[in-house]
């Protein structure tokens, strides 16, 4: 169990909800990420999914796409990424994990990639356009180095295709909550979501996260009823596009949603802070 786990499972006996944060590397600049992961931490983020800007982010919305355009504009690179956590895990403790495409993963080297993550003290990754059943290379890399690999799992697909992803799945199981990309929401996908988090809960120890779509308040309480957490990460990003001081923004932001969905803020990541 790796310190991700190890965080959302102690959510779960406080029985809190956990609230995870998506924020795009170098959007708006690398400084500027370093400030909002910080305050993301010290306000009550349970995890910060940090995105790995890529040129074709197919299963991003509007809004993520247009943060990812920003990154791509800074020449970020992985290798900025990873001295990035390194940096901010030197003064906080909060899990991270980093989202991406599989591309550039391979053009690095997964073996060498995967290792670089574990020393800069990346707990999980999440590959979106990475199949189940083009994996198991990869689990056996992050099983040794203990380090979460985090599939994407769609409301009512095949059951037995569902319990295959869930026994090769660690960190979380990342429930999308709803067919579409980031940031947008379907009414119709609601009426199966309860059923699929009951039964996903029903398979694993793993704390179950919805994502996808969640851009209020109102949205946030409710599907944190269903699930043992939420993703946020469009709805963020829009704040944090029209904010002044982002890193504000978004502890502001933090405060509200752990507020609303756990009616008190939870337990706090403690940051380091030059004298």
């Amino acid at each position: 169990m790796n310190r991700l786990e190890k965080h959302l499972r102690e959510v779960k006996l406080r029985d809190e909800k956990a609230a995870i944060f998506f924020i795009t590397a170098g959007d708006p600049s690398l400084k500027e990420t370093f400030n909002i992961m910080l305050h993301l931490a010290e306000n009550g983020a349970d995890c910060i999914e940090l995105g790995m800007p890529f040129s074709d982010p197919i299963a991003d919305g509007p809004v993520i796409q247009r943060s990812t355009l920003r990154a791509l504009k800074q020449n970020v690179r992985l290798e900025d990424i990873l001295k990035l956590v390194q940096q901010f895990r030197k003064k906080s403790p909060a899990p991270v994990v980093v989202m991406g495409y599989y591309n550039p993963i391979i053009r690095y080297g997964v073996d060498r990639f995967i290792q670089d993550c574990v020393s800069s003290g990346i707990d999980g990754l999440i590959i979106a356009d990475l199949p189940y059943e083009e994996g198991e290379d990869i689990e056996k890399i992050c099983k040794e180095n203990n380090t979460s690999l985090i599939y994407l799992l769609a409301p009512d697909i095949d059951p037995k295709r569902t319990r295959a992803i869930v026994r090769a799945s660690s960190g979380f199981i990342y429930c999308v909550a709803h067919y579409s990309t980031t940031g947008t929401h379907k009414q119709n996908d609601d009426k199966v979501l309860p059923q699929t988090i009951k039964s996903l809960q029903d398979m694993t120890d793993l704390s179950v996260a919805l994502g996808f779509g969640i851009s209020s308040l109102e949205k946030a309480k409710e599907l944190s009823r269903l699930a043992d957490g939420i993703i946020i990460g469009s709805w963020l990003i829009q704040e944090l596009e029209s904010a002044t001081d982002k890193a504000e923004c978004a502890a502001n932001f933090v405060n509200n949603v752990k507020a609303a969905i756990n009616n008190h803020r939870g337990k706090l990541f403690s940051v380091k802070r030059e004298c």
